[in-house]
């Protein structure tokens, strides 16, 4: 499953949150996050409710996230905010989500003011309803259980905003850090279109950043925004869907470099960058050069419609001034997403297709890792269970 943010009208905490509704996320799922966390930051039972309704954005039914808080002046600082979250009785995978994206606003802050992120008083961002966004948004995601999640250029208005640091220009100096790097442009009307919490949001979340890619959707989450603009619908879409089959045949682009002034410590990080940006694969080649110095070949597969990204990965985290390119052939077979339960904990498995038959089930070994390490148990021993469980599935796809 895979998910497309449309984010042409901005974004922000309750717009994403209102999408994850309309997107068929239950409202009890992020509610019981948002209290457990508001819980762990000294808040009461009552301090916080969240709730779903239908809205109107210049003519488009919507869904709008409706989060109400009590009074409080409480200014919580990143170091606060990541003590609730360690100890909040919530899922990890909501818990990481969750303290990537305050981490990110923390040090975009600190970035901007010129402090440290530890000291960084959050205002209204650090506020109980920025809390219930961020950590609601996170357990609707979590939810999902998307294994991309693309979000397009996000539009972040123009013109000048009033916040706790009196009257700054639009984009704000935290929205404009947190998108260094992310395609953004102004977008439609003369206000404010990106929060600092949309934008933290999106950019902690995402996988890669672009158009549509090619899915075929099962749902649409459509999330209001506060304000109904007459240039404007203002909303968020969410398509949720499985992602459409590369069939045999279909074309790709193949970058190459020499770099042979590169740390070699650096390059699982180079590797990592680009597989994050969109490539299908990315390895090295040991060479020897011209004067017998020895180097590598960086070779990364990727689709055309992800190329640009990766390109720009390269040139960021290489020494290379350069890239050769060639479009060349694929065949890859149909893929499918299953899970498995070993040890109360969720393994994922990558399922292959060869003309209707299962021909690899492979966990996936991150998975593996953590459930090991939560478990205790070594990760050979999770990976066994992991692979015997898969081949039960196996013969169940089989069946059907």
């Amino acid at each position: 499953m895979i998910g497309w943010v449309d984010a042409s009208s901005g974004a922000s905490g309750d717009m994403l949150l209102g999408a994850l509704f309309g997107a068929g996320v239950p409202v009890d799922v992020v509610g019981r996050a948002v209290l457990a966390v508001t819980a762990a930051a000294g808040g009461q039972p009552g301090d916080v409710s969240v709730e779903a309704g239908t809205a109107t954005r210049n003519g488009f039914a919507a869904t709008r996230a409706d989060v109400r808080v009590a009074d409080t002046a409480t200014h919580r600082t990143w170091r606060d905010i990541r003590g609730a979250l360690r100890v909040a009785a919530v899922d990890d995978a909501v818990r990481q989500r969750a303290t990537a994206t305050f981490e990110r606003l923390a040090v975009a802050e600190a970035t901007v003011h010129g402090t440290s992120p530890d000291d960084v008083h959050f205002h209204e961002v650090g506020a109980l309803d920025a809390i219930a966004d961020v950590v609601g948004v996170c357990a609707g995601l979590e939810h999902l259980g998307l294994e991309e999640l693309v979000v397009s250029p996000v539009a972040v208005g123009s013109g000048r905003v009033h916040g706790a640091h009196g009257e700054m220009p639009v984009p704000p100096p935290a929205v404009a850090e947190l998108l260094r790097g992310v395609p953004s442009y102004a977008g439609p009307g003369d206000r404010e279109l990106c929060t600092p919490t949309g934008a933290a949001l999106l950019t902690a979340n995402a996988t890669s950043f672009g158009p549509q890619p090619p899915m075929a959707v099962a749902r649409i989450g459509v999330g209001a925004g506060g304000r109904d603009p007459s240039t404007h619908p203002n909303v968020l879409r969410l398509l949720v869907g499985e992602p459409a089959v590369e069939r045999v045949g279909s074309a790709a682009l193949l970058l190459e470099c020499n770099v042979d002034d590169l740390d070699p410590r650096v390059w699982p990080s180079v590797i990592a960058a680009l597989l994050e940006a969109g490539a299908s694969d990315a390895w090295l080649t040991p060479i020897l050069m011209k004067k017998g110095r020895p180097a590598h070949t960086l070779s990364v597969l990727v689709r055309a419609d992800r190329a640009a990204a990766v390109r720009t990965e390269v040139f960021r985290h290489t020494s290379t001034i350069g890239l050769r390119e060639q479009t060349i052939g694929k065949t890859e077979l149909d893929r499918a997403m299953r899970t498995v339960d070993v040890d109360g904990f969720v393994v994922h498995v990558k399922i292959a297709l060869h003309e209707g038959r299962v021909v690899n089930a492979q966990p996936e070994y991150d998975d593996v890792a953590r459930a090991a390490a939560s478990s205790g148990r070594p990760v050979k021993e999770v990976l066994a269970d992991a692979v015997a469980a898969s081949r039960t599935l196996v013969h169940g796809v089989l069946e059907h």
